[in-house]
C-alpha cells in the first residue's frame, strides 16, 4: 500500500470517527466467507457500518479525529473490525444476537456515548445502556406521572368534592 493510499484510508476513518458518534472495536478473524456476509447483512440491516481495518491506520485515525484515548489505543492487535453505529447499543445487541450461533465477533472496545467500554466481558453493559434520547424520554415521563396523578384526582370522585367545597366556601363569603 503506498502513502498516498494509506492517507487516503486514514481520512476515511477519520471522516467516519467524526460523522458517527459511536463506535465498537472487534475481532472477527474466525469467521468464513458466510458467516462474514450474514454478519455484513444484519450489520447493514441495523444501519451500523462494518469496516476491516489495519491496526497502524486505525491508530491514525483516531490520533486525527482525537480519539486516541490510551485504553482503546492498546486492544488494537491482531485483526481488527470496526463497527459505526448512531445508536449506543445497536452493534451490541447486534453482536450478541450474532453470538447466538457463533463465538464471534468478540468485543476489543467501544466509545458509545463519550466513554470508553474495553473488553468483551463489556457486552452485557452496553446491550443495556440507554440512549441520550431514551434517559431524556425517562426523565419526562417521571416529571409527567404526578402531574397525570393531579389531574385525574381533580376529574373523578375527588374533583367533584373539592369543587363542590370550594362552590360552598364562595357561597359563604359572598
Amino acid at each position: 500500500m503506498t502513502k498516498e493510499e494509506k492517507k487516503v484510508v486514514i481520512d476515511n476513518l477519520t471522516e467516519q470517527l467524526n460523522t458517527y458518534p459511536h463506535f465498537y472495536v472487534t475481532n472477527i478473524e474466525a469467521l468464513n466467507a458466510e458467516q462474514t456476509a450474514t454478519l455484513r447483512r444484519k450489520c447493514f440491516d441495523a444501519n451500523v457500518k462494518l469496516m476491516v481495518v489495519k491496526n497502524t491506520l486505525l491508530t491514525k485515525a483516531l490520533e486525527q479525529a482525537d480519539k486516541a484515548d490510551a485504553d482503546l489505543v492498546k486492544v488494537l492487535e491482531g485483526s481488527t473490525s470496526i463497527m459505526f453505529a448512531e445508536s449506543g447499543k445497536a452493534p451490541a445487541l447486534l453482536i450478541r444476537e450474532f453470538r447466538k450461533t457463533s463465538d464471534k465477533p468478540l468485543l476489543k472496545a467501544a466509545s458509545v456515548e463519550g466513554c470508553v467500554y474495553v473488553g468483551d466481558n463489556q457486552l452485557e453493559a452496553l446491550c443495556n445502556i440507554k440512549s441520550r434520547e431514551e434517559l431524556i424520554g425517562d426523565i419526562v415521563m417521571l416529571l409527567q406521572s404526578p402531574a397525570k396523578s393531579v389531574i385525574s384526582a381533580l376529574q373523578g370522585a375527588a374533583g367533584q368534592k373539592i369543587a363542590g367545597i370550594v362552590k360552598t366556601l364562595e357561597s359563604r363569603n359572598a
